[in-house]
């Protein structure tokens, strides 16, 4: 009940300072900092008067007190690289870390008011290079996070200088005040990752996706629950061979060209997709075995940047059929097409 009581008003407290107007206009406080420090006062206040209800050590940050110590940094040892299991555990962590870093980088574009772009390269250089330096100091994995991003937008920040004064004002903090850190709930933490949780994900965005169709709307599910029922670098994985799905299934029924025949003539033109694949063999066979014998059939392939062997095999069996058929056949655009 404390901690439920903690993050209920921590919610409340994040909900006003962005819709009361004077508290929304004004940056010296920010609502996550004051939904923190009210969290610190509801927990002290219950140690007091409610102790059955106030949270115990192990639903609070946890840091050390004693300064800084030659144990925080340790030397790797490098005789794990033998290891076939320290391999299989460092790519996991790097491939979720690299989704990660990726997806908040695309949610904080989202959320920039100036809908600025980042260089997804760099994100990843910057991870790589972060994390090698962290793993050799026997420091945990770096990664991309929403929530940092997302304070430093909403408290006004307009450069990634925030990020490294964000990363500076957390190290002085950690230093400094950590007894006063140790003091914070988790629960009021929590409370600022549920709102900025709903912000990235809000009911407005699932009615988007159901409105793009069920191509886009059923991967969409099929990532959330996947990720929800296991973790996100599988749900991805999940998410991503959904989508697969759905773009080969609408390839598939797309027959790889378009009619472009004018009405009234004589002449059936076609006109070849930028790519076609394997894919649109069964639909481009169908056309194909339409026309009649005496006709006369134009197919242009002049946008055409890349054509599957296999198609191009269907237009030369055809072009080798037509002429007993007296059908009147030409291939334009591509080199060496069959005529």
């Amino acid at each position: 009940l404390g901690a439920a009581l903690i993050a209920a008003v921590g919610l409340v407290v994040l909900v006003a300072f962005e819709k009361v107007r004077f508290l929304a206009k004004q940056k010296v406080l920010p609502g996550p900092l004051v939904a923190v420090a009210a969290g610190i006062g509801i927990n002290q206040l219950l140690l007091a008067v409610a102790p059955d209800l106030a949270l115990q050590r192990e639903h609070l940050v946890v840091l050390p007190t004693s300064g800084l110590s030659a144990e925080w940094v340790r030397l790797p040892d490098f005789a794990a690289l033998t290891r076939p299991s320290v391999w299989k555990i460092a790519f996991t962590i790097g491939a979720v870390a690299s989704v990660e870093s990726l997806l908040s980088l695309d949610a904080t574009e989202r959320l920039d008011p100036e809908k600025r772009r980042a260089s997804p390269d760099r994100e990843l250089l910057a991870q790589g290079a972060g994390n090698v330096i962290s793993g050799l100091l026997g420091g945990l994995p770096l990664t991309g996070v929403i929530v940092r991003s997302s304070a430093n937008i909403n408290a006004g920040a307009k450069s990634s200088a925030s990020a490294i004064f964000h990363g500076g004002f957390l190290l002085i903090a950690v230093f400094a005040v950590p007894q006063l850190l140790n003091l914070i709930p988790l629960a009021a933490l929590a409370a600022v990752l549920l709102l900025t949780g709903y912000k990235l994900a809000k009911p407005a965005l699932f009615l988007e996706a159901w409105r793009a169709g069920k191509d886009a709307f059923l991967p969409f599910v099929a990532t959330i629950v996947a990720i929800v029922a296991t973790d996100l670098l599988t749900g991805v994985l999940i998410g991503l061979i959904a989508g697969t799905f759905f773009i080969l299934r609408e390839y598939a029924r797309s027959d790889g060209m378009r009619n472009t025949t004018v009405p009234g003539a004589v002449v059936k033109r076609y006109e070849l997709d930028d790519q076609v694949t394997f894919l649109h063999r069964v639909g481009i066979v169908k056309i194909l075995e339409a026309v009649k014998p005496g006709e006369r059939i134009e197919v242009d392939a002049t946008r055409c940047r890349r054509i599957d062997p296999d198609v191009l095999a269907v237009f030369k069996d055809f072009a080798d059929t037509a002429r007993a058929k007296q059908i009147d056949f030409r291939l334009v655009g591509l080199t060496g097409a069959p005529t």
